[in-house]
């Protein structure tokens, strides 16, 4: 395991711990470096009321992802999905009243505290057809060819080795199978600044892949049909305005307009699903 990897894992597992118990203490969930700020425009008006009205509130207070995809994933009665960390459990809630109870739906998380808050929420949601498992994305402790869908909502951009998640996302699927994940994807050359700072990993923004870059790694591990759809551009005042509130320099928050966006990436592994 690379020195990279290691550090990466240990700072996200650090600050989504306290994002975790945060939430179970009664307060919204925050990614950014800031000690008292809340959701920004990365994570902010993502679900309608009418979306979360049935969810435990802890559920929608952990949410820290950056779209909806299981709103965009098309998902049907009976199929298998994964949710790549899924934090607090919303997306795998709500994925597992789209697929009923002929489906199933597992949630993957490294984080204790995320898997204890996403655990109480199954409870009070009174849902059954979920399973949250304990590990990581680039090593997806479930057999090949068992999931119809991979969902994920602003982690994969977490990962310090994207192309080992890529090929392990590819190996779950059955063939046919869909990846439909939401992500923040990068056009354009990215200010150094942002690569090196280490809370805008946590922020969702210096892991992000270049757009080509995740084309080209979702062809090598395999999988065909890629799009990769804008659902939200982010401008250089949304950039300030989360610089500031991680306490990070904003002074090249201009140099971010139009670079970074909120995207629905989709792929499918080939074959015939069965």
């Amino acid at each position: 395991m690379s020195e990279e990897l290691v550090q990466v894992r240990s700072v996200v597992k650090e600050k989504y711990g306290k994002a975790a118990l945060t939430v179970l203490g009664g307060g919204p969930a925050s990614c950014c470096g800031g000690s008292s700020c809340g959701p920004g425009p990365i994570t902010s008006n993502l679900y309608d009321a009418s979306t979360t009205a049935a969810l435990p509130e802890t559920a929608v207070l952990a949410s820290l992802g950056c779209g909806n995809p299981t709103a965009l994933a098309s998902l049907h009665e009976g199929e298998v999905v994964l949710d790549l960390g899924s934090g607090g459990g919303i997306d795998v809630l709500l994925s597992a009243k789209r697929v009923g109870e002929r489906g199933k739906v597992y949630g993957l998380d490294m984080t204790d505290e995320m898997l204890e808050l996403a655990r109480r929420n199954q409870v009070e949601a009174g849902v059954r057809n979920v399973e949250f498992l304990k590990g990581h994305i680039e090593e997806i402790p479930l057999p090949a060819n068992t999931v119809d869908v991979i969902i994920s909502n602003c982690v994969i951009n977490l990962s310090a080795d994207k192309g080992r998640v890529l090929r392990e996302s590819f190996r779950v699927l059955k063939p046919g199978g869909r990846f439909a994940v939401s992500d923040i994807v990068v056009r354009g050359e990215v200010p150094a600044a942002v690569r090196r700072s280490m809370e805008l990993w946590i922020g969702c923004l210096a892991g992000a892949l270049e757009e080509s870059e995740f084309r080209e790694l979702l062809t090598a591990a395999g999988f065909e049909q890629v799009e990769i759809e804008p659902t939200r551009v982010y401008s250089a005042e949304d950039a300030s305005q989360f610089l500031e509130e991680s306490g990070l320099d904003a002074g090249f928050a201009d140099q971010i307009e139009g670079r970074f966006m909120s995207a629905f990436v989709r792929a499918v592994k080939p074959g015939v699903a069965p």
